[in-house]
């Protein structure tokens, strides 16, 4: 404990005078509220709320707030749903089902039956309880012990609850009011207001507020919550979760996901309860952060800053959705807004492989703002036709492939039934695309799919939720993904592996002399990188026969005998053949290893002296210059496709100690390499 107060002090004193001013001033009204906050909350009864809001008592209050538009769905027919998304009925009762029952599965646990009363202070993984206290006198990092506040954190967002109900929507069984209401209730009496480790982190109480509101919308009229004690027990709580996220906004020098997601929740709170005084004064502030925000946060060209794929998808949820709240009440959205949002949907339309899978670059922990989900995790298409559809962008629309369950439950049944029922994007869509200032470029056609990072590293030069992984690539040929990034794994669970998955050598880009390329500020500063490796972009070119990208970076020109670093990729679209030459300028003798991590299920053989990929029926031919230069190997590895869980893998690592010496690396589907004997010397 002592150590992370050093490290909080550490950092705090490398930043500007007045952030350091205006955190201070933060902390002390958070502690503040400790003394505050009971006498405050003791006038905020659910009568006077309602008076408060202009209604008569929490009957009038309930009535009025019932009757206010809603961004997403809260009513659905079976038919509809059969019709436009065949399947989703009976995945949805199903897991409407395991959701009564408690079970659930977060953050890598796999299906755990949380029993009738659920602890919610509890790291329910490894057993580690946080007992109840105020929120900011909570010490929840536990970099020396085997804990996860995340699972807590995710467990009171209750969005494991969400199919519980998409079926009362669907069919208006009451089981599915009662459970969700049991488990509100539960929640509500084990957590008081600042008083536990839910309320620690303001993003989570945002996020839940979200959830809360769609509850209310789709049981507002159900027999179960017809109580007038819960329905005053209810919005009393939804209420404190809008004054909370007001109070303790996660304000930075340089703000990332937590404050947009403050900011999201103010404006959900606001645009929920409607009228003047606080509610007025969530959304104001809310869209006024989101606006001034969204350019700051997110490149002119649609990449958000901090250096992720799966966080990207959060946070264009994060400023997207609170816009078509706001669309819903007949309120403006700035033409530089839409126009933003709609160059961040561009981006994930690119990055979005053919079968809607996406890269593993950056920190990943599942996260989302409002999950109506039956696609797999790491499928962000749908965001192009919600953005394309909302924000007038036909060609998006027209680019949309894939499952249409969250367009279904967001826009509904008739605007669904419209979209383009594929599985695959047409080609028009399927070409290479530089997105010069968020520093990705994808060599792209029909079959094959390159993706590469030479951006800088996340959260304007911090680190935050990217990784060392400049002139890393990812990389599908001829329909099969062969090279992969490994993911993030985990964060406070295991700083060690937190560390691993976000160095240099659990990356497909050179290690130099043992060297990571962005300095790791210290063991336990698990979100900060120095910014030593600056991306120098020297050639783009994408033609028809072939899309080329040369780059390097300056993170190993800091070493006592310099290394620049010069990667060319080159995609030729008529053989599917990647080739990937480095070279490395400098003096003296180095110490060079350069990975290339294949994704699970590819396997590595010798045939003929040939090395030989393969998955499934296909098989690809690997051949690099320069045998007597370098030391080849295939090892194990490990790749995480999502939060808390990791699968075993391989990996190429060629290596060298001495003179730097250039390395050439080709992979081409096997009969097209021994065609035009695709032989390098």
């Amino acid at each position: 404990m002592i150590a992370d107060l050093a490290g909080k002090v550490r950092r705090a004193l490398k930043k500007p005078p007045r952030y350091i001013a205006g955190r201070l001033l933060q902390e002390a009204r958070g502690h503040a509220e400790r003394h505050l906050s009971p006498l405050r909350i003791a006038r905020m009864t659910p009568s006077a709320l309602a008076k408060r809001a202009g209604h008569a008592d929490c009957e009038a209050w309930w009535t009025f707030l019932a009757s206010r538009r809603y961004v997403a769905g809260t009513q659905a027919s079976v038919a509809d749903l059969e019709r436009i998304c065949p399947g989703d009925h009976a995945i949805t009762l199903a897991d409407a089902g395991k959701a009564l029952a408690h079970e659930v599965d977060l953050l890598g646990s796999g299906p755990v039956r949380l029993g009738a009363g659920i602890d919610w202070h509890q790291d329910f993984k490894t057993g580690h309880r946080w007992p109840p206290a105020y929120c900011k006198s909570i010490e929840y990092n536990n970099l020396d012990r085997p804990s996860d506040v995340k699972v807590p954190w995710e467990l009171s967002r209750m969005q494991w609850l969400i199919p519980a109900g998409q079926a009362y929507a669907l069919n208006r069984d009451e089981r599915f009011a009662k459970g969700v209401r049991e488990v509100i209730e539960s929640w509500i009496a084990e957590n008081p207001y600042a008083g536990s480790i839910n309320w620690a982190c303001t993003m989570d109480v945002a996020l839940r507020l979200m959830t809360w509101t769609w509850f209310f919308h789709v049981f507002k009229d159900s027999a179960a919550w017809s109580e007038p004690a819960y329905r005053e027990k209810f919005l009393q709580a939804l209420y404190l979760h809008g004054d909370f996220t007001a109070r303790h906004l996660e304000k930075s020098d340089i703000n990332g996901n937590h404050y947009t997601a403050d900011a999201a929740g103010l404006v959900f709170a606001g645009l929920f309860f409607g009228g003047d005084g606080e509610p007025k004064r969530w959304l104001e502030l809310g869209w006024r952060i989101l606006s001034d925000e969204l350019p700051r946060q997110v490149t002119g060209d649609g990449v958000d800053f901090e250096g992720s794929i799966p966080y990207h998808r959060l946070v264009q949820e994060l400023f997207l959705l609170p816009a078509l709240y706001r669309l819903k009440h007949g309120m403006e959205v700035a033409r530089g807004y839409r126009d933003r949002l709609l160059a961040m949907a561009r981006f994930t339309a690119a990055y979005s492989r053919a079968d809607g899978s996406v890269p593993l670059f950056g920190d990943a922990d599942d996260a989302r703002a409002l999950p109506f989900r039956q696609q797999p995790i790491n499928d962000h298409r749908y965001l192009l036709a919600l953005a394309g559809h909302a924000l007038g962008a036909p060609e998006l629309v027209e680019e949309f492939s894939g499952p249409r369950s969250e367009m279904f439950w967001i826009a509904g049944a008739a605007i669904t039934a419209t979209l383009p029922d594929r599985d695959v994007a047409p080609a028009s869509a399927q070409r290479s695309k530089a997105f010069a200032e968020g520093g990705y470029f994808i060599l792209r056609n029909g079959r094959d799919h390159v993706f590469v990072d030479c951006g800088p590293i996340g959260l304007a030069g911090r680190g935050g939720h990217g990784h060392n992984d400049l002139l890393s690539f990812d990389a599908v040929l001829d329909g099969v993904h062969l090279i992969t990034d490994c993911g993030a794994y985990l964060y406070t669970a295991n700083f060690q592996e937190r560390n691993n998955f976000r160095s240099t050598a659990y990356h497909n880009t050179p290690l130099i002399d043992g060297e990571e390329m962005n300095r790791f500020v210290g063991p336990r500063d698990l979100w900060t990188l120095r910014d030593d490796a600056r991306p120098v972009v020297e050639e783009v070119a994408f033609g028809e026969d072939e899309s080329r990208l040369v780059a390097g970076h300056t993170g190993y020109e800091r070493l006592a005998s310099p290394v620049r670093l010069r990667r060319t990729f080159a995609l030729n679209h008529a053989q599917s053949r990647l080739t990937v030459r480095d070279e490395m300028t400098g003096e003296g003798t180095h110490r060079v290893e350069i990975p290339l991590h294949l994704a699970p299920g590819v396997s590595v053989s010798q045939e003929a002296g040939r090395w030989i990929l393969a998955s499934g029926a296909k098989r690809f031919d690997v051949r690099w210059t320069s045998a007597q230069d370098w030391a080849a190997a295939v090892e194990p590895a490990r790749v995480s496709p999502s939060y808390g869980v990791v699968v075993p893998a391989e990996k190429f690592v060629w290596r060298r100690i001495g003179a730097l010496r250039p390395l050439e690396v080709t992979i081409a589907p096997l009969a097209e390499s021994v065609e035009h004997g695709a032989v390098l010397a």
